[in-house]
């Protein structure tokens, strides 16, 4: 049994106690049956000491006015409740959550248990209720299952009553028309709609969910994690999870130092990632801003005004609560100081999650807005691996920042119809489900980073150093992303914040060599500081999250490991097809959506190279006809075609130096495709359905294929055949 001892403690006497703790503490792993003592370890929720007494910062419980009260102390006795599975996902934020329903769906029993109340993470817990997306999040710039959990959620609206005004002339309806989002809502319909997604899977006994459920220890079997022991919040009590596969999905990377694995934090140097916008020096303390969110509701004519919090005047004689140039309901026009004109949309409109005016009279009285902006940034307070007392009183003061920001905004904000303050805003404490009002966990932007296979750099994204229509391209890639450069915090390297072509991220930013049945799930994979700031929005740490429960089952599924799977061409192959087949996006087009019906083909061979990429565009152009060029790059590719020395052909329309060239010599050597009599091969013509029918029957290929009936091929149709050909035992993983 687990005892608990939660303390009601004056701050001088907790300090006190805890320093004695800390300067006794060591960290707890467990190998085999034995329980054995390591090197002293910090980490933000977790410390123990010789005797086996753990602490825990129950973050969700914090109160700033007494934060040492939420460190929870308890004390390993007896044995704990064993539970067994295929996979446990620790952390149950947005990565978490798709790596639970992508590995339910490839069938394995699946343990997920999130330290908080409520599942969803930055869409939730955090406040974070407004989608930070890519332009093409509606077609092609998403999972398929990310999708539908943005359709269930407007679906939601729709049903409570419907919409009016504007909202009913939309194709895609935004319940708060956020200026910064395309989809911005309460944070508690997510809850009910994860809610909803994940409960046919613990209905069958596939998914056990845990609420309230903190790791504290790993058990390791040689190279792998063999279980992970969680504590439960409230109770005390105590679960050892035992499992074949670990994904880490929490949200500062908790599992990293109990795992003993390499891993970053904060600004690397310029010297350790080459990344032009690196400090010369590394800066582990430079994380990014946390932030807790809130949400308001204006009520016109009502005085809601909150007592001034502690720290107020401190934070505004520093000037941290400003509009920035923004007015609060109407636009406003900034000359800058170069004499150009800026144009500022409403303040209150940014991050509004519900417009009133998008629904029947009475559905919501007035309008509600999620606050989440530079003024409740709190800088330069870093909360990864400090003792569990740094990080209750940085968390209080980022709590008391939130509410000054508040106070300010009722009470010292100018007006736009002249004056100071608005007290009709007042704090919805309910939209978050939290006493304070503001969110049960704060806005995490930066986490712990493993020392991954590959690290994405900034060169590898930004549009400065890739001119063509997409960034750095991976033939291993395991999903898709688009935002800028987003980083929020010191940088002592202007220009930081930039545009990024569209992306990917590689399965060798998961995949580090020390533990084989573990991988990151959501912030926590092989990126920089810099390139962190654009893989940490929604979408993307939802794909990696499906592309970390999928590679799970991979593992499982082939009794193998993370590093046999990159390393095995074939077993990638196989991996990045089941993603394909999920309607999870690999590679950047802007007219192949997840519901197209060659969406998988289309996919696959462009990941393999068969296909060119346009470089000057997004779009695939499925419909246009493929070329005699375009089918002799793909045919020299697959077949691994190599010339026999026999004779120099000389292609009168193909120089040497031409792209092509190669390619087009060798299906002509092998008499897979023909040249005229003039020597001229045509590159640019269109394939035709009869030359396709005859290549197909070349020894190579031996391909019977039903006759085509257009007069050329299309692009869409080789894809098509080209994946079959593919998934062909002696043609699959050749590339």
């Amino acid at each position: 049994m687990i005892a608990l001892k939660f303390h009601l403690r004056s701050r001088a006497g907790g300090l006190l106690l805890l320093c004695f703790l800390l300067a006794n503490s060591k960290a707890i792993a467990l190998d085999d049956d034995r329980m054995k003592t390591t090197e002293p370890l910090e980490r933000m929720t977790t410390t123990a000491t010789k005797n086996n007494v753990k602490q825990i910062l129950d973050i969700e419980k914090l109160d700033a006015a007494a934060p040492n009260d939420a460190i929870k102390e308890f004390e390993i006795k007896g044995k704990p409740r064993i539970v067994t599975c295929d996979l446990v996902i620790v952390g149950g934020g947005m990565g978490g959550v798709a790596a639970a329903i992508a590995a339910c769906d490839s069938g394995l029993k699946v343990c997920l248990t999130e330290e908080t109340s409520w599942l969803g993470g930055q869409m939730t817990s955090q406040g974070v209720s407004a989608f930070d997306e890519n332009y093409l999040v509606e077609s092609s710039g998403a999972t398929k299952r990310y999708k539908a959990f943005r359709k269930a959620i407007r679906d939601y609206y729709t049903e409570l009553g419907g919409v009016a005004g504007q909202a009913r002339f939309e194709p895609y309806l935004d319940p708060g028309n956020s200026w910064v989002s395309r989809l911005a809502f309460e944070p508690k319909v997510a809850v009910k709609m994860l809610s909803g997604l994940l409960q046919p899977y613990v209905s069958k006994g596939q998914l056990q969910l845990l609420l309230r459920t903190a790791p504290f220890a790993l058990r390791f079997d040689r190279n792998k994690i063999s279980a992970v022991q969680c504590v439960d919040l409230d109770s005390g009590k105590m679960t050892e999870f035992r499992c074949k596969f670990c994904i880490d999905a929490t949200e500062i990377g908790d599992l990293l130092p109990l795992a003993k694995i390499e891993y970053r934090s904060g600004a690397e140097s310029h010297e350790d990632t080459g990344e032009p916008h690196a400090p010369p020096v590394a800066q582990p303390e430079n994380v990014q801003d946390f932030t807790y969110p809130f949400v308001l509701e204006y009520c016109a004519g009502e005085k809601h005004t909150i007592a001034k919090p502690p720290h107020y005047d401190e934070f505004a004689g520093e000037g941290k609560f400003s509009f920035a140039g923004y007015r609060m309901f109407e636009d406003s026009h900034v000359v800058n100081t170069d004499g150009s004109m800026a144009d500022y949309m409403p303040f209150w409109e940014y991050r509004r999650l519900i417009a009133r005016a998008n629904f029947p009279k009475g559905a919501f009285p007035n309008d509600i807005a999620m606050i989440n902006w530079d003024s409740n940034d709190l800088r330069g307070e870093n909360i990864i691996d400090k003792a569990a007392s740094v990080s209750a009183s940085r968390l209080a003061l980022g709590k008391y920042l939130s509410l000054g920001f508040l106070y300010w905004l009722q009470t010292e904000a100018a007006r736009d119809d002249g004056g100071k303050g608005y007290p009709e805003l007042k704090l919805r404490a309910d939209m978050l489900g939290n006493s304070d009002g503001l969110s049960k966990y704060p806005y995490i932007r930066e986490s712990r980073r493993i020392k991954a296979r590959y690290t994405i750099v900034e060169t590898d994204i930004v549009s400065s150093a890739n001119p063509s229509s997409r960034a750095r391209l991976f033939n291993d890639s395991l999903g898709i992303g688009l935002y800028p450069v987003d980083i929020h915090g010191k940088q002592d390297v202007p220009g930081v914040g930039q545009g990024t072509r569209p992306f990917q991220f590689p399965a060798a930013a998961l995949v580090q060599d020390s533990l084989r049945n573990f991988l990151p799930a959501c912030k926590n994979i092989g990126t920089t500081h810099v390139t962190n700031g654009a893989y940490r929005l929604h979408p993307i740490e939802w794909a990696i999250g499906e592309a970390a429960g999928t590679f799970a089952a991979e593992v499982i599924a082939h009794h193998t490991d993370i590093v046999r799977v990159l390393d095995n061409k074939r077993a990638l192959r196989r991996l990045q097809d089941r993603l394909l087949q999920s309607g999870a996006p690999l590679f950047w087009f802007d007219d192949i959506t997840p519901d197209d019906a060659s969406f998988v083909p289309i996919q696959f061979v462009s990941i393999c190279g068969l296909i060119q990429a346009d470089k000057s565009s997004l779009s695939f152009r499925p419909d246009e006809a493929l070329t005699r060029g375009e089918a002799a790059v793909a045919l020299a590719r697959i077949l691994r075609l190599k010339t026999s020395g026999a004779g120099k052909v000389d292609l009168a329309d193909l120089p040497p130096d031409n792209p092509g060239y190669t390619a087009a010599l060798l299906c002509i050597e092998h008499s897979i495709m023909s040249l005229r009599r003039d020597n001229k091969f045509r590159p640019d013509d269109a394939l035709s359905a009869d030359e396709f029918q005859e290549l197909c029957k070349n020894k190579m290929l031996r391909q019977n294929v039903e006759k085509v009936d257009s007069a050329t091929l299309t692009r869409r149709q080789f894809a098509d055949w080209l994946y079959k050909l593919c998934k062909q035992e002696r043609f699959f993983g050749r590339l």
